[in-house]
């Protein structure tokens, strides 16, 4: 028997984003609902056949998702939350749960589930709600068609689950119930669902248990063992695949090994060490699944190292024992690189995106038994390495040197926040609970054109430069119509808060159709970073001059932080990232530096990513958070004491990390807070935070516009937890995909609410 082979998941866009444009002509009204799950079914069959012609032989499906998995589960498993249930149309309910409700003629205004990143990616996931009394039934109508549809074409495939723990570990509960509490009555829906498998034909089934990656406390530990032994001892069942990604899985290893589950996958990219523990500890029948081909980022796979990890597991466990796969879901990385004709030629033959990557585990999987590899995919993966690594376009000795002489004093503001924030506050004058935005306006539909004609050479410089500062004027004139007490340029100019710094730097490279998923039908497209990077010019000086000149508001420079610009770049793997983060953060330096130097007295670096960036296992935190919050600095350090520095986070959790974002010691920190109502700030009222605070009191990614009350409410509770002086009133994120007439209404009310909380608590109405 040969070595089998494997894909724990695909992307769900579509190669030229479909579903994305499915979903939102639906949400718009202009299609039908039948007309987007019919795009839907026709994604997966295109890409089950896609896979199956790449010769792959454990095909996923119930991976597919409308908007996230793990939304999915939680519909599958009956969390419907409370607030939901009058909402008769399952398709309905469905959005009103991931964005959010508000239609008059129904009666209907509730809140979207609380989102968050999907462990260290920059997927966002909706965090299932568990109620007190919460019962759980199982709904398998979704999985149970697209088996359906599979077998209609005669495609065999394995359906991927989230298991119980994860799924319980990554929900919420209201009070102070653990999630873990629930696994009693949650099993038995997981039991029926296996059962339900089997009498579908389903041979194995994925249960994706990506926590086992993470630091188990001993109630976490209990549930896994009671999980896995309640699953495995059931008579009627498929053969079961552990699935776990991300990171080592150490001391839980054991947890799998010991439970009886058929089949365990490992991640060999991530944590190529595991594999030694894996073999010493698997089970004498059980599968050994390898993810050697990186499924988190856009490289070639060096196919000679990912084949002796596998002939390893070979020789050690035979060949029916061995399955080749993805490390994790393809989710996370683009989907064809057949699909970049204008990308450089030799750039290109160091890159893989998702159908590449299958071709690739085919490739490791025919050639497992071989000792000496030498069809045309590993002569060309050789080529290509060697020619990579002695490319002249990777290294610049001069970004080298200048971040070698770097040194503390770079790294630190002059003065102590107390002292600059009295410099500050007597410089702006601003009045208490001041109202700000994050930093991008909408970008219209006839925004969007205009850029692309001047991309495609339609629009002269001149004249694009010119409309891009008539947009600037009139957002700088619609927020002092609003009353906002510190602006921002509303981007018109950016395409991403990434690529648009990318483009001007040296060292990446930018695809025309690299998408990646991440939320909903929210796509972005990350950067290459694939050599030493380097600032040649200004890069918003310009437009953030012209901005201020219209006003004496204060108008926020706009800038990525270099963790941020890191995070969401697919980054190269042949130096540590922090060498690659340094140097980002030293270019982006030369930026902060100009923009002072031309008047601009408010630096905003967006940090959203960092707790993304943050590792799985507290024991490689502190080195990461070091370099994180030096990089950090060393962009902002240099500014003089009254120019205020702010940093923007969001959809993130922050409480392990809140000492290390004090240490950033940005002057004002925007966090996102309106979706979990201030949850967050417990962490800071419990740990302490010196600086100023703008906890979002507008959640931007649903199209709801929140009420006066509704924001005067949250910020009452941010008072009761911060200093009135130091809090800041603001969004929680960027409002460039939300429209005008809702982002007007929005903030008017938010301004309002401003207004009325800053009355009430300090006596003061301006």
């Amino acid at each position: 028997m040969a070595v089998l082979s494997s894909c724990l998941g695909f992307p769900r866009i579509g190669a030229n984003r479909e579903l994305k444009r499915a979903l939102e002509s639906y949400w718009n009204g202009k299609s039908s609902a039948g007309y987007l799950l019919q795009t839907a079914s026709d994604l997966r069959e295109r890409h089950w056949s896609q896979i199956k012609s790449a010769g792959i032989d454990h095909i996923p499906c119930n991976d597919f998702s409308l908007y996230d998995q793990m939304l999915d589960m939680a519909v599958m498993v009956g969390a419907i939350p409370r607030r939901y249930r009058a909402i008769d149309d399952p398709l309905t309910q469905y959005f009103a749960m991931a964005r959010g409700m508000q239609d008059e003629a129904q009666g209907v205004d509730v809140q979207a589930m609380e989102m968050t990143k999907w462990f260290d990616t920059n997927y966002h996931y909706l965090v299932p709600e568990l109620e007190p009394d919460q019962q759980f039934t199982l709904d398998a109508s979704k999985l149970i068609n697209e088996l359906t549809e599979a077998k209609s074409l005669d495609i065999a495939v394995r359906p991927v689950v989230i298991g119980p723990v994860t799924f319980l570990m990554l929900s919420k509960t209201v009070g102070d119930v653990s999630t873990l509490e629930f696994l009693e009555s949650l099993l038995p829906v997981y039991e029926e669902l296996l059962e339900i498998l089997v009498d579908n034909g389903v041979e194995w089934v994925q249960l994706d248990e990506p926590c086992l990656a993470l630091d188990l406390d001993n109630d976490a530990w209990e549930a896994y063992r009671v999980s896995l032994d309640r699953l495995t001892a059931l008579v009627k069942r498929p053969r079961i695949m552990v699935a776990t990604y991300f990171g080592p899985l150490r001391e839980n290893m054991s947890l799998v090994t010991q439970s009886g589950c058929e089949g365990l996958h490992i991640d060999v990219v991530r944590a190529r060490e595991q594999l030694d523990q894996a073999l010493e500890q698997i089970g004498s029948e059980t599968v050994l699944s390898l993810g050697v081909v990186d499924g988190r980022n856009v490289w070639r796979t060096n196919l000679d190292e990912a084949h002796a990890l596998i002939g390893r597991a070979v020789v050690e466990l035979g060949e029916e024992r061995v399955i080749v796969a993805t490390s994790c879901s393809l989710l996370h990385v683009p989907f064809d690189l057949n699909a970049e004709p204008d990308l450089d030629p030799e750039l290109k033959t160091w890159l893989a995106f998702a159908v590449q990557k299958l071709d690739e585990v085919k490739s490791l999987a025919v050639e497992a038994a071989s000792s000496s590899p030498a069809s045309d995919a590993f002569t060309e993966s050789r080529q290509a390495l060697a020619v990579r690594a002695v490319s002249p376009r990777v290294r610049d000795s001069e970004v080298r040197k200048r971040v070698g002489e770097v040194d503390e004093s770079m790294l630190r503001r002059a003065t102590p926040f107390a002292e600059r924030a009295r410099k500050q506050r007597a410089r702006f004058k601003l009045p208490a609970l001041p109202t700000t935005t994050i930093g991008s306006f909408p970008q219209t539909g006839k925004v969007r054109r205009a850029r692309a004609a001047w991309r495609s050479g339609k629009t002269a410089d001149a004249d694009y430069l010119q409309f891009v500062k008539e947009e600037t004027r009139r957002c700088i004139e619609k927020q002092l119509e609003l009353g906002l007490d510190m602006l921002v340029h509303g981007e018109f100019e950016r395409n991403d808060m990434v690529e648009f710094f990318g483009e001007q730097l040296s060292g990446f490279a930018f695809t025309s159709n690299g998408w990646v998923q991440s939320y909903g039908s929210r796509c972005v497209k990350p950067p290459v970073l694939y050599g030493d990077v380097s600032r040649s010019r200004p890069m918003t000086v310009d437009i953030a001059r012209y901005a201020q000149s219209l006003t004496t508001v204060p108008v926020k420079g706009m800038i990525t932080g270099p963790v941020t610009i890191l995070q969401w770049s697919f980054v190269r793997d042949d130096q540590p990232r922090r060498d690659t983060c340094m140097q980002v953060a030293l270019a982006l330096r030369g930026e902060v530096m100009d923009l002072e130097a031309a008047g601009i007295t408010v630096i905003q670096v967006d940090e959203p990513a960092i707790r993304e960036g943050l590792p799985l296992r507290r024991d490689d935190r502190d080195a990461y958070l070091k370099w994180a919050v030096e990089s950090f600095r060393l962009t902002t350090a240099g500014v003089l004491d009254d120019t205020q520095i702010h940093t923007h986070m969001c959809y993130s959790e922050f409480g392990d990390i809140l000492k290390a974002i004090g240490e950033m010691d940005a002057d004002v920190l925007s966090i996102e807070t309106s979706r979990s109502r201030m949850e967050l700030l417990g962490d800071f009222a419990e740990q302490g935070y010196p600086n100023d605070v703008g906890p979002g009191v507008y959640d931007i990614h649903s199209p709801r516009v929140p009420s006066v009350e509704e924001m005067t409410g949250l910020l009452k509770r941010a008072a009761k937890v911060l200093p009135v002086d130091r809090l800041w009133v603001n969004p929680d994120c960027g409002l460039k995909t939300r429209g005008w007439p809702e982002v007007e209404m929005s903030l008017r009310n938010m301004v309002e609410a401003a207004r009325q909380v800053r009355t009430e608590l300090t006596g003061a109405s301006k």
